[in-house]
């Protein structure tokens, strides 16, 4: 009994991990060039029970393991938002943000140019081009972006947004403000950047309620069912001093 309680547990721990993804998915459900995660389980077979005095041979135990998670790297929806300053990437890319603890990657396009000249992203650090930061003086104007991620003003060229691209996009890690870490990336070859525009979240908010639902269930069936077993084991105790008495 104690194995199957055991069992039972290691599925509510690997459920509770899986709704922490997927309510962080929904709480993102609106943030620009966010893509979603997926729990990956994984069956872990423990050969040994606990009580080895079965007349016939062991039989193994299949406990469930939350083994890791993946993000799910699919276009979001393309949106025009007429601010010029505005990237949506269309494949693979992503732009590298220069941040307190050094280059990261982010797919949110939304920038702005800061009180020093210098554009930026959202949270206020330099978006790199090829040679560092780009900068522009009062006289830039009419800022025109091309799909290589060339940009120009009525001054001239201000420097080439610095767009990489990776061999596996699951080796990067999550952190804060929509951005990744992980290894130095490679020049995009196959990236249009789209200018005045921005990359949507690729979360499903039907799909991922549903996906809410279905795990809050199974979460509350094993509830249950553990309280039933914890049932069973009490009644076996109270039967057996019974009797003991």
């Amino acid at each position: 009994m104690e194995n199957a309680q055991l069992i039972s547990l290691s599925r509510q721990i690997a459920l509770q991990r899986q709704m922490d993804v997927v309510a962080n998915n929904m709480a993102n459900i609106n943030t620009t060039g966010f893509k979603a995660e997926n729990l990956l389980f994984e069956d872990y077979k423990m050969p040994v029970a606990r009580d080895n005095e079965f007349t016939g041979a062991d039989h193994d135990l299949h406990y469930t393991e939350d083994w890791s998670t993946i993000h799910d790297m699919t276009s979001g929806s393309i949106e025009q938002t007429g601010n010029p300053l505005d990237v949506a990437l269309s494949g693979n890319g992503f732009l590298t943000v220069q941040t307190p603890a050094g280059p990261r990657y982010t797919r949110n396009g939304s920038l702005e140019i800061n009180a020093s000249g210098t554009l930026v992203d959202q949270t206020g650090n330099p978006v790199l081009g090829e040679s560092g930061p780009i900068t522009f003086d009062s006289a830039d104007t009419d800022v025109t972006i091309a799909d290589n991620g060339t940009i120009s003003t009525s001054q001239g060229s201000k420097g080439k947004l610095a767009i990489v691209e990776f061999v596996d996009p699951q080796a990067l890690s999550r952190e804060g403000n929509n951005y990744y870490n992980g290894p130095a990336g490679q020049p995009a070859t196959g990236t249009r950047v789209v200018q005045g525009s921005i990359e949507r979240s690729n979360v499903s908010g039907v799909t991922t309620m549903a996906d809410m639902i279905r795990v809050e269930r199974a979460y509350q069936t094993l509830a249950n069912l553990m309280q039933r077993q914890d049932d069973l084991r009490s009644t076996a105790i109270q039967r057996l001093g019974d009797m003991t008495a």
